[in-house]
């Protein structure tokens, strides 16, 4: 059985991973699902949080902990993080995990792959909130393929628990330079686009799949769902973690 760390993606904490959890811990496996910082429920305020923050807190969660053999699962923006961890500890990640994500180049940071309109109106949310955090709406009727297998249960579990997201995180460049990373087995698990998508950017050459095309060992598994299977398809995408750690 493994060492399975799960990092949620932006706006979420811990608690999201609970219904994937309970069948990996159910199936053997030791489960470590973390809160990055920045997104604690009692946070006030982004000051202070960037991506250097949050994988510095996720390398101390393994290290402090004593893990190896790690499998690191990190989902959509959580893999920033996951991946500067894997870069700064690989000796202790058995295989990394990217849950409708993928890893980015160094110098390059998630507001980079925003739409230049999508990224004028966070920064412009920052501002007007000034607390250098933003906000996800959590709208089906205005983001209906990304919230695609959502019931209103979770629509509301989202509403009621999800944390503003630290601007600074966002706007931090990946940081990674060890070649080791690319040593340990990466596993890519597709939601919103169909694997033969994602073989096809790969072989293209998209920046966004350039880091993952790089990696000695590579797989991409599908789950057709929304962009947060741990909701829509949390048993299947245990099921899918636990094959994956073996």
């Amino acid at each position: 059985m493994a060492n399975i760390v799960l990092v949620p993606g932006y706006w979420l904490g811990a608690w999201a991973w609970d219904r994937v959890a309970e069948p990996l811990r159910a199936a053997g496996h030791e489960v470590v699902a973390i809160t990055l910082p920045g997104l604690e429920p009692d946070r006030t305020d982004g000051t202070g949080v960037d991506l250097a923050a949050q994988s510095r807190a996720l390398i101390e969660e393994i290290t402090t902990r004593d893990l190896t053999d790690v499998v690191l699962a990190g989902h959509s923006g959580g893999a920033f993080a996951a991946y500067e961890a894997l870069d700064r500890i690989p000796e202790r990640i058995a295989r990394i995990v990217y849950v409708d994500a993928g890893p980015v180049a160094a110098g390059i940071s998630l507001l980079d792959l925003q739409e230049p309109e999508e990224r004028a109106r966070i920064e412009a949310e920052v501002a007007a909130r000034g607390d250098g955090r933003y906000v996800h709406p959590w709208d089906p009727a205005a983001d209906p393929v990304m919230l695609d297998g959502l019931s209103d249960t979770d629509l509301a579990e989202l509403r009621a628990r999800a944390m503003p997201q630290p601007y600074a995180v966002a706007a931090s460049p990946q940081q990674v330079a060890d070649p080791a990373r690319l040593r340990v087995p990466a596993h890519l698990i597709t939601c919103l686009f169909p694997a033969e998508q994602v073989e096809a950017m790969i072989a293209a050459g998209h920046p966004f799949m350039a880091e993952f095309a790089a990696a000695e060992q590579r797989t991409v598994h599908s789950l057709p769902t929304g962009h947060w299977p741990m909701f829509s398809r949390p048993k299947d995408l245990a099921e899918l973690l636990s094959d994956i750690a073996g």
